[in-house]
């Protein structure tokens, strides 16, 4: 059976943004693709990133949510890795 493809908006912030260069970015998943997936698909186009998959939090809609997530057409999701500051 086919799969639609869903758009999502990704927020970046701090590594993830470093690496892509803007704040945001779209791009188009299989249908029920988890959140995770879309880590997965960053760290696959951005190698350096691979060392904050497994300490990523994961937003979709302005809510944290579990890594296995599936996720919606239109959804918004934002990867949080670490922050440090002082």
């Amino acid at each position: 059976m086919f799969k639609a493809d869903i758009t999502i908006s990704i927020k970046l912030f701090a590594a993830y943004q470093e690496a892509y260069g803007v704040p945001e970015i779209k791009l188009q998943f299989p249908e029920n693709t988890p959140v995770q997936g879309v880590c997965d698909r960053l760290i696959a186009e951005h190698p350096e990133l691979s060392k904050w998959r497994d300490v990523t939090r994961y937003g979709v809609n302005l809510a944290f949510v579990e890594p296995n997530t599936p996720l919606n057409d239109g959804d918004e999701v934002v990867l949080i890795p670490p922050v440090s500051g002082g």
